[in-house]
């Protein structure tokens, strides 16, 4: 969808946590069918988009991340994780780029449509803050628009996390929208629920992912698309984690708990 942070809700029970993912979690949930319903089509003439994610699976695989679940030389393994996959479109079209590709997410009813529209892939909800994955097993990371649905001061943790989740060589790719103010959005499709999505500077995430341990290997920006309804840049960032790593970043004020969802804006 966009870029988000918070509004309220209440943290108890199976919906327990901080209350910006509370809040993502409630909103990805009330507005699941008719957000998929929208947006189907527009994902899929994104010919930009599809050849970006296609040239991210081009780099996982020629790094030794195969659609077999083995790797070249080093033995790596080829997975990918879809984080905050939503629909699943994105999931599914990494898997249909010869990726081993999974997927995860905050919001149930979202993973109902992934697994529906794409049934011989896996779907798990959980967090991309604690995603339950062993570090240092994953070829590749995708963040489509998910890291949008967090507070700025959590990305530093957020992408540690990331650079952890993946081996040496390993890459991670960002879309975001591209901007300095967060846009509030109420009564989506006519639900009672609202969310604020956060636009951020290319440059200044392109930092954050170094201070965090990533090599930058590609930085890009698309204008916004008014036909669509957007009102503003698209951005996207690939970057690696090197095989010679530097030290490992600080994790500390690591958040414990929570996990942003899915897309756009």
């Amino acid at each position: 969808m966009t870029d988000a942070a918070a509004t309220t809700a209440p943290d108890s029970g199976p919906d327990s946590g901080p209350g910006h993912i509370v809040a993502t979690r409630a909103f990805y949930d009330a507005i699941a069918e008719d957000y998929a319903d929208h947006f189907r089509d527009v994902f899929a003439a994104q010919t930009l988009e599809l050849a970006l994610l296609a040239g991210f699976a081009g780099l996982v695989k020629a790094a030794g991340g195969t659609g077999t679940g083995t790797g070249g030389s080093s033995g790596v393994s080829g997975k990918v994780a879809d984080l905050g996959c939503g629909p699943g479109w994105v999931t599914g079209h990494l898997a249909s780029c010869g990726l081993d590709v999974f997927g995860l997410d905050l919001s149930e009813p979202m993973l109902r449509i992934a697994r529906r529209e794409n049934p011989g892939l896996r779907f798990e909800q959980g967090s991309m803050l604690e995603p339950g994955i062993p570090d240092g097993t994953l070829a590749g990371v995708v963040s489509w628009y998910s890291s949008i649905h967090l507070p700025q001061d959590d990305l530093p943790a957020l992408f540690a996390g990331f650079r952890r989740l993946l081996v040496p060589g390993g890459h991670l790719m960002l879309a975001f929208q591209a901007g300095e103010k967060a846009r509030h959005l109420e009564r989506p499709f006519g639900h009672p629920v609202a969310l604020d999505f956060q636009r951020r500077r290319p440059d200044r995430m392109a930092d954050a992912l170094e201070t965090a341990g990533f090599t930058l290997v590609l930085r890009s920006e698309r204008a916004a698309d008014e036909e669509q309804g957007e009102s503003t840049p698209q951005a996207f960032l690939i970057a690696r984690r090197p095989h010679a790593d530097r030290s490992t970043p600080s994790t500390a004020g690591r958040p414990t708990a929570g996990r942003p969802t899915a897309h756009r804006s």
